[in-house]
């Protein structure tokens, strides 16, 4: 994989991926293009976009060995990227004030993006209100209900937040109508959250996230003197797992974990397996696998973690799928809901619940390695948005 290089100039990651978009919308997109291509290897936006992250992301964070989930799972060490740790508590302000940064190059006064739990329209709004913008958020009329804390907080950042009644109210249908939104309000800037949609949204979302890789591999070789085993990542659109991934993918011997949402099973039609059971298909005007029905139709997606629930992935995975070069798994609702609290209960740390899946995954395959191997997972974000509906919801009255 020392060749690997996407996408190439049309934005293509082999089949996947490029522009599947109307021509209004064609000619803003190539404009995002051009400012942020000018950026990318620019001294002075780096400094700018490296003191932000220090003076109010908060990073460099840790990486944390958890002992005591290392203990219970009985085998390889857990080490955990603590992006929850971030200003607003997860991944996704990695991206915004990277993408706030082209916006600015642009001359837009205002942030128009979508969100699925939550995170992201924090970040957008947090940034939007950092920077002085107006800010539209849309958001699925059924994430609204599940995840009332971080709609609060958008709205306390001065954001618009629009609930979105059409579809299964939920991330996909609120990028259906922030993307039409968009082609009515060319003067905004569209700040997508995840490593989805047309180019250039997937290559510089993956930009702006692998940070997270790029620390966490001097901190792997400072703490253990070598590279990790595994890396394991939850993976909705995407962002957060190539976010961890990106800076590893040229090292073979680092094996890749993707954690799907299997939902209520992988043998029922209430999952997210768009990179298990998908097809390639277009959605948001780009290609990927995307879940379908036998008509080609696009149909609903499901899981419990709100971030998770989307028909479609980000067209890099299905490439690194193809290539054989990441492996894909899926947890479902019920195992997540467990290493929510598992993970609560020994290291005094609530994970958010898409984070929580690849939690599940990794305490399984720690307890199948040896002593002396390492796992790094992303810890995406923090769960207080969770709480009240894993409470009210997910959890067993018994339990």
């Amino acid at each position: 994989m020392k060749n690997y290089n996407y996408p190439d100039k049309n934005g293509q990651f082999g089949q996947y991926g490029g522009r599947v978009v109307p021509p209004a919308l064609e000619e803003v997109l190539k404009e995002v293009e051009a400012a942020y291509l000018g950026l990318r290897d620019d001294p002075q936006f780096i400094e700018e976009l490296n003191h932000l992250h220090q003076t109010y992301t908060g990073r460099p964070n840790q990486l944390y060995l958890a002992d005591s989930l290392t203990k219970k799972a009985g085998g390889a060490k857990i080490y955990l990227k603590r992006e929850d740790l971030n200003h607003t508590g997860a991944h996704k302000i990695n991206n915004t004030l990277g993408q706030a940064l082209v916006a600015k190059k642009l001359g837009k006064t205002k942030l128009i993006a979508e969100t699925g739990a939550g995170q992201h329209g924090v970040a957008v709004a947090t940034v939007a209100a950092k920077f002085g913008m107006e800010c539209d958020i849309y958001m699925g009329q059924r994430d609204v209900t599940n995840q009332s804390m971080n709609v609060y907080r958008m709205k306390l950042l001065g954001a618009n937040v629009i609930s979105v009644t059409t579809g299964q109210k939920t991330l996909k249908d609120a990028i259906d109508v922030a993307l039409g939104a968009f082609i009515a309000e060319p003067d905004t800037y569209y700040m997508l959250g995840s490593a989805v949609g047309p180019h250039p949204y997937p290559m510089m979302v993956r930009d702006f996230q692998s940070v997270i890789g790029k620390e966490a591999r001097e901190q792997i070789l400072k703490a253990e003197g070598k590279l990790p085993d595994y890396a394991v990542a939850c993976v909705g659109g995407g962002s957060n797992a190539l976010g961890l991934f990106t800076d590893f993918i040229p090292d073979e011997g680092v094996k890749l974990i993707a954690v799907e949402p299997a939902g209520k099973g992988a043998n029922t039609n209430q999952h997210g397996l768009a990179l298990g059971k998908g097809k390639p298909g277009v959605i948001h005007g780009f290609e990927c696998l995307v879940l379908q029905d036998d008509q080609g139709e696009i149909v609903e997606s499901y899981s419990a973690a709100s971030g998770l629930d989307y028909p479609g992935v980000g067209p890099e995975f299905c490439l690194l799928k193809d290539l054989g070069r990441v492996e894909i798994v899926g947890v479902t609702d019920d195992e997540a809901v467990k290493a929510f609290q598992l993970l609560s209960k020994t290291e005094g740390t609530i994970p958010a619940l898409e984070s929580a899946h690849a939690i599940a995954y990794a305490v399984e395959l720690a307890s199948k390695l040896k002593k002396d191997q390492t796992i790094i997972v992303n810890l995406s974000g923090r769960g207080d948005k969770d709480v009240k509906n894993v409470y009210q919801n997910l959890i067993k009255k018994d339990q």
